[in-house]
């Protein structure tokens, strides 16, 4: 995961990150980006546990020392429960929706009681907020679908809109299923390496996805893009039905792809509600806000991001890291 041109320049003043979530699949990508590019940053994790370059908090608590952020110039949010894989019982979803909602308002707070609040939010989302769209395109300016996670989705950006009113640049991207170590391919590998990594129900439905470098470079875009603000769908060109996804990942694997699931058995593990948002339905989702920017891909089709990641060829951007002046 090295870079061989950072280009830092030590002599240009340095910036502090906060990235809440800096321990998942998408924040301990990004931390490992900043970190190794070389240039003047300070990365500050906000955590739940106590550290060398970190901020405590406790979003089901309501506490967060606002004093801990002063001088920060971006918050990453990342932080939120794991959709899955637990069955969502009331409680699940409870927590769910308020450890995205109270957490993105508890940062949000926080930024009301510095001298000088940060210069821009990345905030964390989802394209769950299209519900169910079948074989129709959607685009950041296509309307709310239905379902949980299309009003958790609703809320959990609505509480980041207090930080515009006090000149704070929020930038929210719906994340896709992230390609990376870890996550959605953790957790399909076993079972299609056993060969039970069929397609999920008809297999029709759409599965819009985004590489972990991609990911990590969009970030990168929206802490350093002073026009870029408001809603960016953060996923490649160009999304595959889910009966394709498994048979490609399978292929990767050299393993066959042969036992579908069906669509009564999928409701029957997790219950209706689950097994439809998060297996059965699809989303289309086109990326127009980055295609309009040019946006360069690393790994712009599936077969791109399972075969780096399978063959652990995963260069993280570290060059466009090391020039980046926060905006």
């Amino acid at each position: 995961m090295t870079d061989a041109e950072t280009g830092a320049d030590t002599g240009a003043e340095q910036a502090t990150i906060a990235i809440t979530g800096a321990s998942g699949l998408v924040g301990t990508a990004l931390r490992e980006t900043l970190e190794g590019s070389g240039a003047p940053l300070r990365v500050l994790a906000v955590s739940r546990s106590r550290g060398p370059d970190t901020v405590v908090w406790s979003p089901r608590r309501g506490e967060l020392d606002a004093a801990a952020l002063r001088g920060v110039d971006a918050v990453v949010n990342l932080a939120g429960e794991r959709i899955g894989p637990g069955r969502w019982t009331e409680e699940r979803k409870r927590r769910i929706r308020e450890s995205r909602i109270e957490g993105t308002r508890l940062l949000v707070k926080a930024f009301a009681e510095l001298p000088r609040p940060p210069k821009v939010l990345v905030q964390a989302s989802a394209v769950g907020y299209y519900g169910d769209t079948g074989d129709r395109w959607v685009d950041e300016e296509s309307p709310r679908g239905e379902g949980f996670l299309a009003s958790v989705v609703e809320d959990w950006e609505a509480a980041s809109t207090p930080a515009e009113a006090m000149g704070v640049r929020v930038v929210r991207l719906r994340f896709g299923h992230v390609l990376g170590k870890g996550g959605l391919l953790d957790a399909m590998r076993t079972p299609t390496k056993l060969g039970l990594g069929g397609r999920l129900g008809s297999g029709r439905q759409f599965w819009s996805f985004i590489g972990i470098v991609d990911l990590v470079s969009i970030i990168l875009l929206a802490l350093e893009d002073a026009d870029l603000r408001g809603v960016v769908n953060a996923v490649a060109p160009e999304p595959v039905r889910n009966a394709e996804f498994t048979e490609r990942f399978a292929k990767v694997l050299h393993r066959p792809a042969w036992l579908p699931a069906p669509e009564l058995g999928l409701r029957l593990l997790f219950g209706k509600q689950q097994a439809q948002e998060m297996l059965l339905w699809g989303q289309r989702v086109r990326p127009g806000v980055l295609l309009e920017r040019g946006f360069e891909y690393a790994w712009p089709t599936l077969d791109d991001a399972l075969s780096a990641v399978e063959g652990d060829r995963i260069a993280l951007p570290l060059a466009r890291a090391a020039a980046l002046k926060v905006a």
